[in-house]
């Protein structure tokens, strides 16, 4: 292709707009409020573009944590999180987010800056195969080599982020082709999707199916879901006494609450005992939003015989074992529609027992929090978080140890409460936690962090003290990566390798970005020091000194009579 040397003089207000400039017009009509990046060359006539714009851009320390705070906004809002990067480097600095949004199934544009036409196929500096790269993991990998297609191709991307099974598309930008005319092309009008809800034909089935189950449980996943389908499905699966849990890292979809609970807990890694065996008696099982995976089913090992109902808006990817009925469609509107239906109420004494096992479990003891100790009880942290975290809070975190504590510990009430990588990738929480603020800036934000996690991507702290962003990280630092550890004690006792840490004084961190930060030694001023870090109004770190020895919980409880392996989350 030959690109005209016609350029657009952005400095001149009357020059036609450019393709550039298009591509910030139309996220702006599709409702993009941020656009998260680190600057970079290849993309210089978008960034003109965004310095008029409505949307705030949200410059941060690397790619990695711009990719991961759009990732935590197309979690949290549902409209496609939006990030920029460079070329090269920059653009491989993101792919942890693209392969994040990918098997998570979270709506993600991501914006790469591209050499000049005519420097392709010719290693030029920083030249890259986007298509290679990307392909595997990403809905579409599309490169703007039309000027006037802007902003369709950027109205396409959104569309195709949301609709089906949400995932990434990535869209490259030739440094040269954005800064030509778009040659009157104009914004495009944004495509709605379309909210499908389930037919009585199949919401009968559901109903029979459930009729004649003894053992009935139902799971759920996914992002999307309101408060108003998830307490009706909570109520009535409550009222039909059918247990519900959630999948691993979906813990919001439903709240945890209520004067008569049905929540049941959650399913992979850090699970209990009490909730692995609801999903390997269970007779008949109605996955909504979810497929039955590895993660969730253990290793391929739990439910895979029960007959299954799987209600997603796509394709079952991942799904595992036996699939009875298949309703392609929303899975919110598929639980409003479930919620007014009547099936048998069960009576059997099996799921009162299990139910309450399940809960009760979930529940962090208190009586370490006046243990003397060098170190901080992490299930005691748990404790007082319960007690002190708001109905309404969002809690992030990333892979490791320290998201055991968090999961299993932590309820959820309301929806869009929760952003953490179902693909295990670390350094999620910081940045996680600045995109939280900033979408929901009435909302506490308190992100649970390792000390290796919190390392790759601390940085972004920066970010939220320029940005006015405050949260509240409580670091758990034990000098290892425990979970590694404790893979290497299974398989190679005695003979730790590669998983040592040395930390910095993460407190004195915090306060050298202009943050909040302190150490606590002693369960006892755990909950003072926390409730000064939310009343200083800046983004903070509680520092957790925790013993390298501890282990995160275990998924044994004596109230049930059958024992499942409870895997460790592996982190990259």
């Amino acid at each position: 292709m030959t690109i005209s040397p016609e350029l657009i003089d952005t400095g001149t207000r009357s020059a036609p707009v450019s393709a550039g400039h298009l591509i910030v017009a139309q996220l702006e009509r599709e409702g993009v409020q941020r656009a998260y990046g680190v600057p970079g060359e290849s993309f210089l006539d978008v960034l003109d573009g965004l310095h008029d714009s409505t949307i705030n851009t949200v410059i941060t320390r690397h790619e990695g944590g711009a990719a991961l705070m759009a990732l935590a906004e197309g979690r949290l809002t549902g409209l496609p999180g939006i990030a920029l990067v460079t070329r090269g480097p920059g653009a491989a600095n993101a792919f942890i987010a693209v392969h994040t949004a990918w098997q998570d199934a979270t709506p993600l544009v991501l914006f790469v800056g591209l050499i000049p036409v005519a420097d392709r196929g010719r290693a030029a500096f920083q030249e890259f195969d986007l298509t290679g790269w990307f392909g595997s993991t990403a809905k579409q990998v599309v490169t703007l080599d039309d000027p006037s297609a802007a902003a369709r191709v950027v109205s396409e991307a959104i569309f195709i982020a949301r609709s089906g099974r949400p995932g990434p598309v990535v869209i490259g930008l030739p440094e040269d082709v954005i800064r030509l005319s778009a040659g009157g092309a104009t914004t495009q009008q944004p495509r709605s999707l379309n909210v499908s809800r389930p037919s009585d034909i199949e919401l009968g089935q559901v109903v029979a199916r459930l009729d004649a189950a003894e053992r009935p449980v139902v799971v759920v996943g996914g992002e999307g879901w309101t408060a108003s389908a998830g307490s009706a499905l909570i109520d009535w699966a409550a009222a039909h006494r059918i247990p519900v849990l959630a999948d691993f890292r979906a813990y919001d979809a439903v709240p945890h609450g209520g004067a008569t609970p049905a929540f049941a807990g959650s399913l992979g890694y850090g699970r209990s005992d009490a909730a692995a065996a609801l999903l390997a008696q269970a007779d008949t099982a109605v996955l909504i939003g979810t497929a039955r995976t590895d993660v969730m089913s253990d290793g391929y090992q739990l439910g895979l015989e029960s007959e299954t109902v799987v209600v997603l808006p796509g394709e079952p990817v991942g799904h595992s074992g036996r699939l009875d009925q298949l309703i392609t469609g929303d899975h919110v509107a598929f639980a409003e529609a479930l919620a007014e239906t009547s099936p048998r109420v069960q009576d059997g004494p099996r799921f009162d027992r299990a139910v309450a096992a399940a809960i009760r479990f979930a529940t962090p003891s208190t009586a370490a929090i006046e243990a003397e100790s060098p170190y901080v009880d992490f299930t005691a942290v748990m404790a007082v978080l319960r007690e002190e975290l708001t109905a309404d809070a969002v809690i992030t975190y990333g892979a490791g140890n320290h998201a055991v504590w968090a999961g299993r510990y932590l309820s959820h009430n309301a929806p869009a409460s929760l952003v953490a990588p179902r693909n295990g990738a670390m350094g999620v929480g910081i940045p996680a936690a600045v995109a939280a603020s900033l979408a929901f800036p009435g909302r506490e934000v308190v992100s649970i962090s390792g000390d290796g996690c919190f390392m790759m991507n601390g940085q972004e702290i920066a970010t939220a003290v320029g940005y006015g962003a405050p949260f509240i990280a409580v670091i758990a630092d034990n000098g290892v990566f425990a979970t590694i550890r404790e893979h290497q004690e299974r398989h190679y006792p005695g003979r730790p390798s590669g998983t040592h840490l040395t930390n910095p004084d993460f407190a004195a961190l915090a306060r050298s970005y202009g943050g909040h930060g302190e150490t606590v030694s002693q369960i006892g001023a755990f909950r003072d020091a926390y409730r000064r870090a939310r009343a200083s109004g800046l983004p903070a770190v509680l520092h957790i000194m925790q013993d390298p020895e501890v282990r995160a919980p275990s998924g044994a409880d004596d109230a049930q009579e059958h024992a499942y392996n409870n895997p460790i989350e592996g982190q990259r």
